[in-house]
This record gives C-alpha cells, sequence and structure tokens, in this order.
C-alpha cells in the first residue's frame, strides 16, 4: 500500500502522511520518487536506471501488487500508476476514493511512519504502456489517426493562465477536462459514464489517445480513467504544457473549445 498523498514540499507531505494513513502504507513522494532528478524543464519519468534504484528503494517489485491512493480523487496515485505501467508493472490498482473515502467510511487510520523494506526492481523496457515524447507529437499533428487530448481546465487550454512561457495548447488537441471523471465524493465514475463523455468529445478506442496536462499527474489520471472504460490505445505526454509551452519552435493554439459534455 502506498500513500502518495502530496501537499507542496516534502516535508509537509510527510507530516500529512504522519499525521494519519491506512495502515501498512508506505510514503511515496512524487518528485523524488516518480519524477527524473532533472525538474528545470518538467517532471519527465524517471529514466530506467532511477527507475530501478526509486522503486527498489519503496520495496517494489514485478511479484508484488500494488495499491496506491492520495486525496483529490487519487490524482497523485495515478503517477505511480503511471510509472510502474510504463516500466511494465501489470499489478497495480487504486483504492477508489482515496484516502477522503477511506475516512468517511470511519476506517482505521495509522500514526508514524512504515518503513519500505527494499527490493530490486527490475523496469521493462518497453512497458505495456508507451510513453510519446515532444518529437513524436510533433511529426504526427497531421495523423489522423491520433487524439491529442488535453486534460486541463479551460482557461489553461486558451492561454487565459499560461503557467510557461507560451499559453494555450497543442494544435487540434481535445479539451477534456481530467477532474469530470470524478464524482463528487472524488471516486471515479463508472466505465460506462467516462466511455460516453469521451465519445461525446470525439475519442474512440480506435485511436490512438495522447493525454497532457502541465507536468504529466492529471494526464496520468485521465490516461487511467480512459484504460478503465476500455480504451486501450492511451499515451502520456510526460513533458506536457511544461515542456511544449516553453519551446519556442513547437506551435500553439490559443482559440477557445467546447468542453465536453459531462
Amino acid at each position: 500500500m502506498c500513500d502518495c498523498r502530496f501537499a507542496g514540499d516534502v516535508d509537509t507531505s510527510r507530516e500529512r502522511y504522519e499525521s494519519g494513513h491506512v495502515p501498512g502504507a508506505i510514503h511515496v513522494y512524487w518528485l523524488e520518487a516518480l519524477s527524473a532528478a532533472d525538474t528545470t524543464v518538467t517532471t519527465f519519468l524517471p529514466d530506467p536506471d532511477e527507475a530501478a534504484d526509486r522503486l527498489g528503494r519503496l520495496g517494489i517489485t514485478h511479484a508484488k501488487s500494488v495499491v496506491a491512493y492520495s486525496d483529490g480523487g487519487n490524482l497523485y496515485a495515478s503517477r505511480l500508476w503511471h510509472v510502474l505501467a510504463h516500466y511494465g508493472h501489470e499489478r497495480v490498482g487504486l483504492l477508489d476514493g482515496g484516502i477522503e473515502k477511506w475516512r468517511a467510511e470511519s476506517r482505521p487510520l495509522e500514526r508514524g511512519s512504515v518503513p519500505p523494506r527494499p527490493a530490486i526492481f527490475r523496469p521493462r523496457v518497453p512497458g505495456w504502456m508507451r510513453g510519446i515524447g515532444a518529437e513524436e507529437i510533433l511529426q504526427r499533428l497531421d495523423d489522423p489517426t491520433v487524439r491529442l487530448v488535453d486534460v486541463r481546465g479551460p482557461a489553461e487550454f486558451a492561454g487565459e493562465q499560461p503557467r510557461a512561457a507560451r499559453g494555450g495548447h497543442i494544435p487540434g488537441a481535445v479539451l477534456w477536462p481530467w477532474e469530470e471523471n470524478l464524482r463528487p465524493d472524488c471516486t471515479l465514475r463508472d466505465p460506462s459514464e467516462i466511455r460516453a463523455r469521451a465519445e461525446a468529445a470525439g475519442l474512440f478506442p480506435e485511436q490512438e489517445l495522447v493525454t497532457y496536462c502541465q507536468g504529466g499527474v492529471r494526464a496520468a489520471h485521465a490516461a487511467l480513467a480512459l484504460r478503465t472504460a476500455g480504451y486501450r490505445r492511451v499515451r502520456i505526454y510526460d513533458g506536457s504544457w511544461a515542456e511544449w509551452g516553453n519551446h519556442p519552435a513547437l506551435p500553439i493554439h490559443t482559440a477557445v473549445a467546447a468542453v465536453a459534455a459531462t
């Protein structure tokens, strides 16, 4: 069990974890364990050597099932799922509703810290879910089999909240906000609801769907929702807008698009 809650920095995140977590859960801080060491551009995934070291320190192996949770609809827990999927781990699940639902049901909480038991994690490259980078996206902007799925909010999509040197979105991208895949209690919507929402936005299983956001975390959550709804051809652009929006040679678009029906 992995507690992936993020509260802005490592110390605050750990304090929140130690104040009460699911019994037996270890603490996973995503910027240290689930991102490349160099975050000057964006939060790329760790490379194979980094992944082997960090996931091994957490005691994760391919033989062990992993259950992750966080708050906010399991947003940062989905990052752990993304890293493990990228490196071929097939036994990963999220605690539906995260810590909010656990508490709402008056389930037990444990204070303090649970030390992980280090193990050997061997990344499988490529894993069962392939990533995608800016160069491939640029080459395939006119490819009708690829659909870019921008899972940020409307203001970010339109360029009103730039969060990079430039605001806007990748040309041809569909606006599909990630949080609309959640119910008010932070549980994931039924697969049929997610699929209906995707189809309303023109997203279909036969297409290759590429999700992106600002730094790859919301994109992972949306990709997981799509996978849950039966979409198998899903890839995540971990560089996301932090990379694309800061690269002056990459094209952008700023027109406002209609939000997908909910």
